[in-house]
């Protein structure tokens, strides 16, 4: 069914309500805020405060701060007849079942016929929370569990009650997954869900084993983070992060809601002592500023492991202490010997890690049926909303389905695991898991389950998918019309040539420029246009200095400048090509990257995208056309605007240069000017190819022409002037250093268009030399030197 969300209602303006409604208004979905009346007063006070938090939030809700007063406030006793203006009606009060049936019995009555409505809980039951709604609504129905902070957090949950009727849930799908930008995975109605089911399970048994293997906090979080595949915070940090008394909160709602008859794991749903501790003294984690972890000054410290009967300031010592080296090593081999060696090794923190493993594939398997409708929904939800890269079925697969499982039997036998419920009896049935191209093993259902075929994932065209479904590759996809060492050139269509970086981090190499040059010769030759995509979270983090460090050293700055010139030579390519060129922009876009996808003739941006020129930070000036770029764009935007002088359109360009600004979204980078408005910003990464292609296929359609290439007015000496008197006041004030100050200088001196009168006309190339001049006598510099080889040795910034 069509389903056209043109406003959302969003019920409570709490933590979770107010982001999931700044969320709506970072994909530009209109925005009714609720909460009670203030006692005193503007009546919509508490949600006019809600929204002003919003701006000070960390990590930001919001793409833009400003946009802030995009989201209405209202309230219950003054505005309920503005649910008729809503297709979608999002609940977010407290987790108390008696407050949202009142809340429910309050609205119905207003709420549009066609609308559809949705308790956003963690685990409380959908089916009990519908009941509670009037006949006609329920059908309309579902629980949707946003995960925190909701416009970071990939994965929404979908519960539908058996009233639900699934058009409904469809339709919700789509727009969730659509213009929200969200990966959807759909629950059965049963205490938690699934990702807060598996997941909080598999941090009450991190915690069991850690204290059954004497581990610090900070070790367990060591082991438990990035080195695993998870999320980095590990396991007492994200428990910090959440919130002790959220947490207890999800772990009570396991303990209430069922018992040892219903789960056999029941066992362990249990508040932790040393978390009822922390509560009981106000150390709520990373919100009230005392947790686990706590920060002095600039040291972070941990709450002592031996002496946790107290959360007081004796309580804590110093913590850093990270996994040994041989866990390290066995943690770095292929799935398989990983697991091998961590269950056989004597070494507490190997069987600590073999212990969680094994708990967290024993309880995936013990409750599949029970909780979702096939293994893909559990995976994806721990992905999704835990931040694991596999999920427990994957690595269980890809170690030896039937030897971990028998592994797992001996322990259980044995034991030592966490409850004696033995595996299902079709994890034995001969399987080599529970993925393959067949689809995903439904264990209520007793057969594979394929993806869905929603029409909304037609737009996906290389999705995120599971080990062992066979999902085609994207780098191995299509027809490919060219390779060398770090670009590949291919097509889908046979209309629209793709070319994809394939280098380490998509740096910009000779190699890759080389290979862009040829994309762009391939295009025009024989196709409608060039798309410039790659399948991960980084469409070019920049120049590859390192391939540059042979030249230097032999020649010095001046050896670089005629690879500079290739480098200048294809952006200027990528801009007037005769066909269009579009740059698919997802995740990072720094430095070259950033000028690579700002000479296309469009732009194509995931809206998680960091966009920017930090070539600062190693003591460069932009050298790919970057800064004349914001010359350029700054002539162009004052001469649409007759009256305002040109520099009022530059400082800001420079400023973005000067101070390594980087947009923190794809609307923040609009700002900063490396989006343009007639850019297309998507909320789903996923989607991206397909807009991509689309859109390059509109601009061929429509009898696409390149930009007119020609002169340009520039600022000149007088602009020079003003930028260095600001420069000499940072400089004169401590705020910048002396080098700084020399870096701003050239800047300045490449966007004014150097040492000409106001107005002067120049060209792109003129410019372009000008950057050619101060970055190879910046390379020469001993100060940038530092710089790069400090970036080079530790991956950190070097102010000097």
């Amino acid at each position: 069914m069509a389903f056209n969300v043109r406003k959302v209602a969003v019920l409570g303006a709490g933590v979770m309500g107010a982001q999931i409604a700044a969320h709506l208004v970072n994909v530009r979905v209109p925005v009714v805020l609720f909460d009670l009346p203030a006692k005193e007063g503007p009546k919509n006070g508490i949600a006019l405060r809600a929204i002003d938090n919003l701006r000070k939030l960390k990590p930001a809700p919001l793409g833009l701060a400003e946009e802030a007063g995009r989201i209405e406030p209202a309230n219950y006793d003054d505005d309920l007849d503005r649910l008729a203006e809503c297709d979608l009606v999002i609940e977010a009060i407290a987790e108390r079942m008696d407050w949202k049936l009142a809340l429910y019995a309050k609205v119905a009555d207003h709420i549009a016929p066609h609308a559809i409505v949705a308790s956003n809980t963690s685990g409380l039951s959908i089916t009990q929370l519908g009941a509670g709604l009037p006949e006609a609504l329920r059908g309309r129905f579902c629980g949707i569990h946003f995960f925190n902070p909701p416009r970071y957090m990939s994965l929404v949950e979908l519960i539908p009650t058996a009233s639900t009727v699934p058009s409904i849930l469809d339709a919700l799908e789509s727009f969730v997954t659509r213009t929200l930008g969200k990966g959807v995975v759909r629950a059965k109605d049963t205490p938690n869900f699934i990702a807060n089911r598996v997941g909080v399970a598999g941090m009450l048994a991190t915690m069991i084993e850690a204290q059954k293997f004497g581990l610090s906090f900070d070790v367990v979080d060591d082991l438990t983070g990035k080195k695993l595949g998870r999320a980095s915070s590990g396991t007492f940090r994200t428990a910090d992060v959440v919130g002790l008394d959220t947490m207890a909160h999800v772990i009570r709602t396991l303990q209430d809601n069922l018992s040892p008859e219903t789960d056999p794991f029941h066992a362990i749903y249990a508040v932790p002592a040393v978390v009822t501790q922390l509560i009981a003294a106000g150390a709520l984690g990373q919100k009230s500023g005392a947790g686990f972890y706590r920060k002095v000054g600039r040291e972070i410290q941990q709450l002592d492991v031996n002496d946790v009967k107290a959360a007081s300031s004796a309580s804590y010592v110093a913590s850093g202490a990270q996994a040994e080296p041989i866990i390290e090593r066995i943690l770095k081999k292929p799935a398989p010997e990983r697991l091998r060696r961590l269950r056989e090794s004597s070494h507490p923190q190997a069987q600590f890690l073999w212990a969680i493993l094994r708990d967290g594939f024993h309880y995936a398997a013990v409750h599949l049926a029970e909780i979702a409708d096939n293994a893909r929904e559990i995976d994806f939800a721990m992905r999704w909303g835990f931040g694991s890269k596999q999920g427990p079925f994957e690595l269980w697969q890809e170690a030896g389905w039937q030897q971990v499982a028998g592994w797992i039997s001996e322990d259980i036998a044995a034991g030592r695991a966490l409850c004696a419920a033995p595996l299902p009896d079709w994890v034995f049935d001969g399987r080599t898991g529970v993925h393959s191209p067949q689809g995903s093993w439904s264990a209520a259902r007793r057969t594979e389950v394929q993806p869905s075929t929603l029409p909304v994932y037609a737009r996906q065209l290389f999705p995120e998918s599971v080990l062992g479904s066979g999902a085609a590759e994207a780098l191995r996809s299509g027809t490919e019309l060219f390779r060398n060492e770090e670009v590949r050139v291919w097509t889908l269509d046979g209309e629209v040539l793709i070319a994809s970086i394939t280098a380490k981090l998509h740096l910009i190499s000779p190699t890759v420029t080389a290979g862009l040059l040829h994309a762009i010769a391939l295009a025009e030759a024989e196709y409608a246009g060039l798309v410039i995509w790659s399948p991960d979270d980084v469409f070019s983090a920049g120049a590859n200095l390192e391939t540059l460090m042979p030249v230097f050293m032999k020649s010095g700055g001046k050896g670089i400048a005629p690879e500079q010139k290739k480098l200048q030579d294809l952006m200027l390519r990528l801009r007037y090509a005769s066909v269009p060129t579009v740059a698919a922009v997802r995740g990072l876009a720094l430095g070259g990257g950033c000028e690579l996808a700002v000479h296309c003739a469009r732009r194509v941006v995931a809206m998680e995208s960091y966009m920017g020129l930090v070539e600062v930070g190693v003591g460069l000036i932009p050298g790919g056309g970057g800064l004349t770029d914001i010359a350029r764009r700054a002539a162009e935007a004052s001469a649409g605007v007759p009256g305002l002088e040109a520099f009022t359109f530059l400082k800001e360009g420079f400023a973005a240069a000067a101070m390594a600004k980087v947009g923190t979204s794809a609307l923040d980078s609009r700002k900063l000017g490396y989006v343009q408005d007639s850019d297309v910003i998507v909320p789903h990464k996923d989607e991206l190819l397909f807009v991509a292609l689309g859109q390059v296929q509109a601009m061929a359609q429509s009898g696409y022409r390149a930009p007119y290439r020609g002169s340009f007015p520039v600022v000149g000496r007088s602009g020079i002037a003003t930028i260095k008197t600001m420069l000499v006041g940072m400089r004169d004030g401590g705020f910048i250093s002396a080098h700084d100050f020399h870096i701003g200088c050239a800047i300045a001196d490449v966007v004014c268009g150097g040492e000409v009168d106001a107005g002067t006309l120049v060209t792109e190339a003129y410019l372009m030399a000008l950057e050619r001049k101060h970055f190879c006598a910046l390379l020469d510099h001993p100060k940038t030197q530092e710089r790069i080889m400090g970036m080079l040795s530790t991956g950190k910034p070097v102010r000097n």
